[in-house]
C-alpha cells in the first residue's frame, strides 16, 4: 500500500526565519556593519570636535538657546559611507545566492519567487532599520556630549532634531533595499556593487540645482532627499539654485525602496534563475 503525500506551500513566516538564518550566519556582514557603525559615530565625534575648537570658550549667551548643528550630529562623510555599505550589503544578500547557486535551491523549494524576494526585503529592512537607528542615535548623543563642553549641545526635543534623527536612521534601510533590488536585476557581484555606488552616491553629482530640469532630477536622489530633510533651516530664496521640498523629499525616501522591491519581485518571476 502506498500513500500519496503532498508538500504544503511554505508559510511566509518560514521564509522570514530562513532568510534570518542566512543573514546571521554571515560573519562578514556583521563585521562590516560594526565597522560602519564605528566609522559613522566617529565621524560625528570628529565633526563636533572641530566645532568645539571653533566655538568661544564661554559658549552662546545664557539668554539664547544653542542652535542645533545637524551636520555635526549627522556628518555627511559618515552617512555617505553608511549609504555605500548598506547598499553593498543589501546587494550581497541576493548576489551571494546567485554566485553560489543557492538561489536555484531556494526557488525549487519555494516556487513563489516573489515571496522569497519580499522575505529577503523584510529581513533586510528590519536589520538595517535597527542598525540605522543605533547609528543615528549614537552619532547624535556623541556629538551633543562633545558640544555640551561649549554649552552648544541640544536635547533630542530641540526643534529639527526629531526629523533629522528619523531620516538619518531610515537612510540605511532605504539604501539596503535599493541595493537588494539592484542585486536581483543585475545578479553579478562587481557590477551590482558598482551600480549601487554610482546610483546612490555619484549620479546625483551629475545634476546641478541651478537649472530647473536638472534640479528636479537631483531632488529625486536619495542623498539629496536626506540632505534636505536633515537641514533645519529654510532654503534661501535669493540663492541661485532650486531647493527640494520637505514633502517631496519624504516621497523620494518612500519611492526608492518600494520601487526597488516591486521591480525585483516582477523580474524574478519573469526570468530563469
Amino acid at each position: 500500500m502506498t500513500t500519496l503525500t503532498t508538500s504544503s506551500p511554505a508559510r511566509f513566516g518560514d521564509l522570514i526565519a530562513a532568510e534570518w538564518i542566512k543573514t546571521r550566519s554571515l560573519r562578514s556582514t556583521w563585521w562590516t556593519i560594526a565597522l560602519a557603525v564605528l566609522f559613522v559615530i566617529g565621524s560625528a565625534a570628529v565633526a563636533a570636535l572641530a566645532d568645539y575648537r571653533n566655538l568661544a570658550a564661554a559658549g552662546p549667551p545664557a539668554h539664547r538657546p544653542a542652535d542645533f548643528l545637524p551636520f555635526d550630529a549627522f556628518p555627511e562623510p559618515g552617512y555617505l559611507t553608511l549609504m555605500l555599505v548598506a547598499g553593498g550589503v543589501g546587494a550581497i544578500t541576493v548576489v551571494s545566492e546567485y554566485s553560489s547557486g543557492l538561489i536555484r535551491t531556494t526557488t525549487v523549494a519555494v516556487p513563489a519567487r516573489g515571496q522569497v524576494v519580499v522575505a529577503k526585503a523584510t529581513v533586510t529592512a528590519a536589520v538595517w532599520t535597527v542598525v540605522g537607528t543605533a547609528v543615528a542615535t549614537g552619532s547624535f548623543l556623541v556629538s551633543q556630549a562633545i558640544l555640551d563642553g561649549r554649552h552648544a549641545g541640544v536635547p533630542i526635543t530641540h526643534p529639527g532634531v526629531a526629523r533629522a534623527l528619523v531620516v538619518s536612521a531610515l537612510l540605511a534601510p532605504v539604501c539596503a533595499l535599493t541595493g537588494l533590488g539592484l542585486g536581483v536585476l543585475i545578479r553579478h557581484g562587481a557590477a551590482t556593487m558598482a551600480t549601487s555606488a554610482f546610483t546612490l552616491l555619484m549620479l546625483p553629482t551629475v545634476f546641478s540645482q541651478t537649472k530647473r530640469w536638472s534640479a528636479d532630477v537631483n531632488h529625486l536622489m536619495v542623498v539629496s532627499a536626506w540632505h534636505r530633510l536633515v537641514q533645519n533651516w529654510a532654503p534661501d530664496p535669493d540663492a541661485p539654485m532650486f531647493s527640494a521640498t520637505v514633502p517631496g523629499s519624504w516621497a523620494v525616501y518612500a519611492l526608492w525602496p518600494l520601487t526597488a522591491v516591486a521591480v525585483a519581485v516582477l523580474v524574478i518571476g519573469k526570468r530563469d534563475v
